[in-house]
């Protein structure tokens, strides 16, 4: 993510000028754009006129500046893109003042977004920007038999392929080579900048003992970890024991899967953890939480009003950070974010005990 420009616009608002550079950085926005926002930049729009004499040229659309009041935001990853829908308040033609228009943000999309910035929302523009230079990562995993490739993203781990061959002994066994050669062509089509290769036992040696005579290119930028499984389970244990941050400087889903465990653990051990909006704005007023883990979407959600807590969430974070805390928000999109969604979307890891 770029920042070109941040300027002071009256009334505790700033208007930021952004240019996403990944997916990442348009699922970063999905969560930073918010009802109420305006949000600003070029765009096509196929004319509507008021006058009914006059009559819409089909599908001709023309290009125009325009700036719109944020109603609904759609991260659309799928399309690679950010949908950002609102009621058009400025525009390069006054005709169309009024109007609805949905901005389609791509990579690269220049857009001002201006607004009340909350403290979390930007520290998660900063870390947009800071994890530019970040190596995407495939990690791939394989036993005999048996293989799958996943990429990391911030928003959460996509697997990419899953692959079984019946190797081994036995009349219909095929050559180990065979899994390996489909192993390797799934990782050629991969644009990444590093890859982890992972699993239990010697097989994952043997991959990459194959991947060195037929795709050196990619052997070169492989990192081999022992884990016990393979697939979502074998993804998981890579994240955990640090692997992806060895080639990854920091990723955030790393991250949460540590704080999950911890979290998880210290509910096994009725230590020092607190869970649910009620008992974590306790935890918040009494200044006990040294870490907030708070899952992106119910944070979206209460903010515009369409959640259920009693607390005031933003209330929450500012009170936590006053006091010496950090705030972590959680992907739903990554499994220690649906962990999270199911003790309420909301925990924290405290400093010492409530009674």
């Amino acid at each position: 993510m770029q920042i070109k420009s941040r300027e002071a616009t009256g009334e505790g608002r700033e208007r930021v000028e952004v240019v996403p550079e990944t997916l990442d950085d348009l699922w970063h926005l999905s969560y930073i754009v918010e009802p109420g926002d305006h949000v600003s930049g070029d765009t096509t729009r196929r004319i509507q006129r008021n006058d009914d004499n006059l009559r819409d040229k089909g599908g001709e659309r023309e290009h125009m500046w325009l700036k719109i009041e944020v109603t609904d935001v759609e991260f659309a990853k799928f399309a690679n893109r950010l949908r950002v829908g609102g009621e058009i308040v400025d525009c390069s033609r006054e005709d169309q003042l009024g109007f609805h228009h949905t901005l389609n943000v791509e990579e690269h999309t220049e857009l001002e977004i201006e607004k009340h910035w909350k403290p979390d929302q930007n520290d998660r523009l900063e870390e947009a920007v800071e994890s530019t230079d970040n190596p995407d990562v495939a990690i791939a995993t394989v036993e005999e038999g048996e293989a799958h490739v996943h990429t990391v993203a911030q928003y959460g781990t996509e697997e990419r392929a899953s692959i079984t061959s019946t190797t081994g002994k036995g009349d219909y066994a095929r050559p180990r080579t065979e899994l390996f050669a489909e192993l390797a062509d799934v990782l050629k089509r991969q644009d990444v900048d590093a890859y982890i290769l992972a699993g239990p036992g010697f097989t994952k040696q043997d991959a990459l003992d194959y991947f060195a005579e037929e795709i050196p290119e990619v052997a070169e930028q492989i990192t081999v970890v022992d884990t016990a499984s393979v697939g979502d389970r074998g993804v998981h244990e890579v994240l955990k024991r640090g692997a992806v941050e060895d080639v990854q400087q920091q990723t955030r889903i790393a991250e949460e899967a540590d704080l999950i465990d911890e979290l998880m653990e210290r509910i096994g051990q009725g230590s020092e953890v607190a869970y649910g909006p009620e008992e974590v704005a306790k935890a918040a007023d009494y200044g006990a939480i040294e870490t907030l883990l708070v899952l992106d979407e119910r944070l979206r959600a209460e903010r515009a009003g369409e959640g259920e807590w009693d607390v005031d969430v933003d209330h929450l974070i500012e009170t936590t950070e006053q006091k010496g805390g950090s705030v972590t928000v959680f992907s739903a999109e990554f499994a220690p974010g649906q962990q999270l969604s199911n003790l309420g979307g909301i925990a924290a890891l405290l400093r010492y005990r409530l009674d």
